[in-house]
């Protein structure tokens, strides 16, 4: 099992101390603070389970935290909800934002407006904010995990799976996604650490189960000695382990999964996933809602924070220490 994780360094662990410090003082003050996170969607293991962890900061802070998402992930449906949550005029904002150029616009609306933006899980223009320069640098912390190195994780957990030889490739949702794109360039860069391994041509699903189980079909008739795969998320991990079994050969070619809701835990006991790549979102929630009121209270913040990641196999799926790391609905 390979953890990652910054929480005891620079970053997470001074945000909640600074905040936790202040909270006291603030109460006793009557301040009161609403910060409001807008997730990618409201549906997903995922965001809930990042919600969850903004609540229990929420509860320790003191503050009112408002979750208001759209249904599915996509900035046509998000920005509208965005619009309604910044006419609430929230004294911070947290959002997961959809896409990393559609939504500047809005978000620089709030910004102007005097509502601190911080983006959580995805970022807007490159993620680096607070330099001064550039249209999509004014958010105050981007608070993630490190989904580069998610993706080298992913590739070292996927080369050890296979000896270190034969074909792979990774199935992707669409390109521009911040997030994705990053799995699958840390991806794709470790793996040139392994000679033995051919990496293929990504496949992109729209975020598509199915589209992604009829690529692993195609991939697989054309490469018989395919032996792995990369889903950059988990619909599309699923949909070419659904392929991979309905072309007889679940076992031989080793899936992983990046993320790890309740539903994976039965995949990998049964083979259809090899491996799970679990992000710690309720650490991603409760450090934003941390950054947002160390930020109202008066406390410097650093412009990135990353959070860790757990890879969960047949080894330690049923590990106490393990499980806890698997989102809840």
């Amino acid at each position: 099992m390979e953890r990652r994780s910054i929480l005891s360094g620079v970053g997470l662990g001074a945000i909640g101390a600074a905040a936790m410090l202040t909270a006291g003082k603030a109460r006793a003050e009557g301040k009161s603070f609403t910060i409001a996170l807008v997730p990618g969607l409201t549906t997903d293991a995922f965001y809930i389970t990042m919600h969850k962890g903004a609540l229990a900061a929420a509860k320790a802070l003191g503050v009112k935290l408002v979750f208001q998402g759209a249904p599915s992930f996509n900035p046509v449906q998000q920005v509208p909800v965005l619009d309604a949550v910044i006419a609430r005029r929230p004294d911070a904002l947290l959002i997961a934002p959809t896409d990393k150029t559609q939504l500047i616009e809005p978000l620089q609306g709030a910004s102007s407006s005097g509502i601190p933006v911080i983006t959580v899980d995805t970022y807007i223009g490159t993620g680096v904010y607070q330099t001064g320069s550039g249209s999509a640098d004014f958010p105050l912390s981007y608070i993630a995990s490190n989904n580069t190195l998610g993706g080298q994780i992913a590739a070292r957990a996927l080369a050890k799976a296979i000896g270190g030889k034969g074909k792979v490739y990774v199935s992707n949702i669409e390109a521009g996604v911040s997030t994705t794109d990053q799995r699958r360039e840390g991806f794709i860069s470790e793996m040139k650490n392994y000679p033995g391994i051919t990496v293929l041509d990504t496949q992109y699903n729209d975020d598509d189960a199915n589209k992604a189980a009829s690529q692993a079909q195609s991939v697989l008739a054309r490469n018989p000695d395919l032996a792995g795969i990369f889903g950059t998320n988990l619909f599309s991990a699923m949909g070419a382990g659904s392929g991979v079994q309905q072309s007889g050969a679940a076992g031989k070619v080793k899936v992983v999964a990046f993320d790890a809701p309740e539903s994976i835990i039965g995949n990998i006991k049964t083979g259809l996933i090899s491996i799970a790549i679990a992000q710690h979102p309720a650490e991603i929630g409760w450090f934003g809602v941390a950054a947002a009121y160390a930020h109202l209270t008066g406390q410097s913040i650093p412009p990135a924070i990353a959070t860790g990641f757990t890879v969960i196999d047949k080894t330690n799926v049923d590990d106490p220490s393990t499980k806890k790391y698997v989102y809840s609905e």
